[in-house]
């Protein structure tokens, strides 16, 4: 998935109210960016952090940036926009580039399903069971190299592992894929110690047949795209 506009490069100053960054440009401005992301960032919000910020010409925007990857100083990146990795899972699934979910052809997002909800992929495929795949952007990383999900309590991601162990009760197909937006890490693990709750309800989804794959990203400020699958740690 490259990137709509070439992102131009900024210092981070604070992030606040979830979604604003206030961060100042190289010719000395200073702006609020939109942040898409809704977690806690634990790490990831540091005043003097470098940041690449998308701008636009929108109308319709308030906000005339976005704020879209870190650079870190070992020459790594974080992507922190939570709706990057839809957009570049959705190229890979459709190239078939994820060989777990290749035999899949039809491939629909934000489909209706359970108690209100919607799956970020639906799957189908004639022959097959219909697989319904909900993805995660994995960003918090306390230990060199192990990227860690969730940075924060989410009732919502809990919410998810019950539907699709539902889906898999009715004879579907289900994968909870995370998807790491850090080019610093090799190894996945859940963060129990942040939210229990979710880490228990993963347990009892995947006893129940949900699948779990873990896909690193490739970052750059002119593309994210989809890298290699990773353990969990």
């Amino acid at each position: 998935m490259q990137f709509t506009t070439p992102l131009i490069r900024a210092t981070l100053l604070r992030r606040y109210k979830r979604f604003l960054a206030d961060c100042r440009l190289e010719d000395g401005r200073e702006i609020t960016a939109h942040c898409a992301n809704p977690g806690s960032m634990m790490g990831l919000a540091t005043p003097g952090l470098t940041v690449w910020l998308e701008p636009n010409d929108d109308p319709k925007k308030k906000l005339k940036f976005g704020w879209r990857l870190i650079a870190h100083d070992n020459g790594h990146f974080t992507g922190v926009d939570t709706s990057v990795p839809n957009r570049a899972l959705k190229a890979a699934l459709i190239a078939g580039q994820i060989p777990e979910l290749a035999a899949y052809k039809s491939v629909r997002a934000e489909v209706k399903y359970g108690e209100k909800s919607r799956i970020d992929f639906l799957l189908t495929q004639k022959g097959l069971p219909d697989c319904y795949v909900e993805v995660k952007s994995v960003t918090l990383s306390r230990q060199v190299g192990l990227a860690e999900f969730p940075d924060s309590v989410t009732a919502r991601g809990t919410k998810h592992l019950n539907e699709l162990a539902n889906m898999t009760a009715q004879g579907h197909r289900a994968v909870m894929l995370y998807l790491v937006q850090r080019t610093d890490c090799d190894r996945f693990a859940l963060a129990a110690d942040i939210d229990p709750a979710y880490a228990s309800a993963f347990e009892k989804a995947q006893n129940c047949g949900v699948e779990r794959l873990i896909y690193d990203t490739r970052i750059s400020p002119q593309e994210i795209t989809i890298g290699r699958s990773l353990s969990a740690g």
